[in-house]
């Protein structure tokens, strides 16, 4: 597993629940050491390990967890490149959600060895799609729900989500847009005015 992926999990838990519960989650996973090194790679089996330890210690389910990792990447103030990265790829949530095909290959631009599954986006109606998680990156498609969820919320849309099926190594999601502008989204701005600036 790339080391952006175990990086982010770290961060996660670190943001989320404190230093006290990551370092409680590297013993129980056994992992010799504190902090992963987000461009190097790793062995699968560790970063099933602190998902695993993850899931003893703080009493959730896996699913619960990854789907609030997915929520953290994009809603958390450490986490703002993530935010800008995908707020750049639709003026709205159907446009941001029509760019998802091309997020893997954007993330290559960025991280060559970074290896996304590939997504594949059905239009059923204007406001139906369903969005299909195709790879080896077990629990992909939770972590996505709660991108879209943090992003649906980031763009003021009504959305409901569902996690329909896991199957041959493709994980669907269900996307329903109820209304696109619900609430007041978030401000955006590409980039971010330096501290004191006016």
């Amino acid at each position: 597993m790339h080391g952006l992926v175990n990086r982010a999990i770290q961060c996660f838990v670190l943001d989320t629940y404190g230093t006290a519960a990551w370092e409680d989650i590297t013993r129980r996973a056994d992992l010799g050491f504190t902090a992963f090194e987000a461009m190097l790679h790793y062995d699968d089996a560790l970063t099933d390990a602190v998902m695993d330890a993850a899931v003893g210690l703080l009493g959730k389910p896996g699913n619960e967890l990854l789907e609030d990792l997915g929520t953290y990447l994009v809603s958390h103030p450490t986490q703002g490149a993530v935010r800008r990265l995908l707020r750049f790829s639709g003026a709205d949530f159907i446009d941001f959600i029509h760019s998802l095909d091309d997020l893997p290959d954007r993330a290559r631009l960025a991280v060559p060895d970074l290896g996304l599954p590939r997504l594949v986006l059905r239009d059923h109606t204007p406001s139906r799609f369903s969005l299909e998680c195709h790879g080896s990156v077990s629990g992909f498609g939770q972590v996505l729900m709660g991108v879209l969820r943090a992003m649906a919320d980031d763009y003021g849309a009504l959305v409901l989500l569902e996690y329909q099926s896991t199957r041959a190594g493709v994980e669907s999601l269900l996307i329903d847009v109820v209304e696109e502008a619900f609430a007041k989204g978030r401000s955006f701005e590409l980039v971010t005015a330096p501290a004191g600036a006016p």
